[in-house]
């Protein structure tokens, strides 16, 4: 035992060392350094002392007690991973901090991504970014091979980008000596004489839907008070009948004759007996009786808003191997832009039907929320489009400003309302620019964003332009797309303001 300090005496090491017995002895440790601290321990209130933070009263801390799966759900400890590394390179995730890539058909076949299409909705008030990110795109994926069509550019924003790529844009409109026939065959009419039975039934039924659908939407744009024009069953037969004759396919032509909306009308306006009998009508009178208000809409509409650009055959010749086309509409006066968009839509669908293998396109629609304020028919057409881009390959890109844009297309609670909330699931690539707090709630009913996204998009998102809320599926990507100082002066789209400015 140790000797204690208050007491004489020997311990017994010192006992049993008097009879040469020695105890074996524990050599002692080195004593180790001392390992500086990685975090200083501070007082809960700061030091007292000036500059060093120090609080009067304590901060209430909230205590919660959740499992590792559910604290992602509270605060996202867990950023989404980052997307591979394919496609063109836009710019920096800050989620994740990899960068971002742009490359929809590889994540429509990546099973590890949650996207089922490649078409792309991009959304954001004027300003902030959403025109300059999809030029970036357009030209960044050119390097993969893609090509850029432009099917209808109402404000002139993609003239710069089409002359520095070496291509001047097609002007459609009043005086300009270009025609687009929206009831074109395009490619389908080739070969028409060595199809068999079944071909030719595939590709007749393919472009008469497509015709009847352009049909269906131009006629649903008129009205008649508040309420749409309807194109029904019989009116549909009746066209149907018209089209079929004047192109030859009623005959067996193994050639066929391209058609136009102003000779449907007049084939309407001034029926045949053959005409009445096969659309089961007892006489002629009751034939135009029946089909009053379709005449009078097309005859309003060939001799109005489609005159002079839509009414003749197809005159311009694209060269599809270029690198971009852009048809451009700022010719065309604001009321029949919807129009236009619906006829170029219709024409670009029928050009892209018998694309080559390999021939990727970025199809550009801006500007939709004009074509779907025309009525049920027009939205319709559009929700086709988006809903054969998987069959074709193309990857539909479809600007627009804000939420409202697809909750104003019709009355509340009406069909083109409903179908035009179901193809913003169409759409699974989402790119939300900036917006202003008031649509806060709509982004959250619409696109069920959650209060993450809601609060980027109408706070980080509005700081700085290019910034924006990728949406994939259900994934969220916090990025910043960064231009290069050329493209930035390609997608700049405040020139007329500044002239003005300098004007004034």
């Amino acid at each position: 035992m140790p000797r204690h300090p208050n007491r004489s005496g020997r311990d017994v090491a010192g006992l049993l060392g008097d009879f040469d017995h020695d105890l074996p002895r524990i050599p002692a440790e080195a004593k180790r350094p001392r390992e500086k601290r990685l975090f200083e321990l501070r007082p809960a209130r700061g030091r007292r002392r000036p500059g060093a933070g120090w609080s009067p009263a304590g901060v209430p801390v909230s205590v919660w007690r959740m499992t590792s799966d559910q604290a992602p759900v509270l605060w996202p400890f867990v950023a989404a991973p980052a997307l591979p590394p394919t496609g063109a390179q836009m710019g920096i995730d800050y989620f994740s901090g990899a960068s971002m890539y742009f490359d929809p058909n590889a994540w429509v076949r990546d099973d590890a991504i949650p996207v089922t299409n490649a078409n792309v909705l991009v959304q954001g008030k004027p300003g902030t970014g959403k025109s300059a990110t999809i030029k970036a795109c357009a030209v960044r994926m050119s390097d993969f091979g893609y090509r850029t069509l432009v099917l209808g550019d109402p404000k002139d924003e993609y003239e710069d980008l089409c002359r520095f790529l070496g291509q001047d844009p097609i002007v459609i409109g009043p005086g300009h000596p270009h025609r687009i026939n929206p009831l074109a065959f395009g490619p389908l009419a080739q070969g028409w004489d060595t199809l068999d039975a079944t071909e030719l039934e595939q590709r007749s039924q393919t472009v008469f839907n497509r015709w009847l659908t352009v049909l269906r939407g131009l006629v649903g744009s008129q009205r008649v008070g508040q309420h749409h024009i309807p194109f029904g069953p019989s009116d549909e037969v009746a066209v149907l009948t018209v089209l079929r004759d004047l192109t030859g396919y009623s005959d067996g032509y193994t050639r066929l004759v391209e058609a136009t909306i102003p000779q449907v009308w007049r084939a309407l306006s001034d029926p045949t007996d053959a005409l009445v009998a096969d659309c089961r009508f007892a006489d002629v009178r009751q034939f135009l009786d029946q089909t009053r208000l379709l005449r009078d809409s097309l005859g309003k509409l060939v001799q109005g808003e489609l005159a002079g650009m839509f009414d003749a055959p197809t005159n311009i010749n694209l060269d599809w191997k270029a690198p971009i086309t852009s048809l451009s509409l700022s010719r065309v006066s604001d009321e029949a832009v919807g129009i236009a968009l619906t006829c170029v839509n219709s024409w670009g669908r029928g050009m892209r039907e018998l694309a080559d293998p390999g021939d990727m396109r970025l199809v550009i629609r801006d500007e939709v929320w004009r074509q779907m304020r025309l009525g049920p028919e027009a939205v319709k057409s559009f929700d086709a489009d988006l809903r054969l881009s998987r069959k074709d390959g193309d990857i539909q890109i479809a600007a627009a400003h804000k939420p409202s844009d697809w909750l104003s297309v019709g009355d509340a609670n009406s069909q083109a309302v409903a179908i035009a909330k179901d193809m913003l699931h169409l759409a699974d690539t989402k790119i939300l620019c900036g917006q202003d707090a008031e649509v806060a709630d709509e982004l959250n009913q619409l696109l069920d964003l959650g209060a993450i996204g809601q609060n980027l998009v109408t706070g980080w998102c509005r700081q700085a332009r290019g910034r924006a809320v990728w949406m994939l599926g259900d994934r969220l990507y916090k990025v910043q797309t960064t231009l290069h100082p050329l493209e930035r002066q390609l997608t700049y789209t405040n020139a007329a303001l500044e002239e003005a400015g300098d004007r004034s």
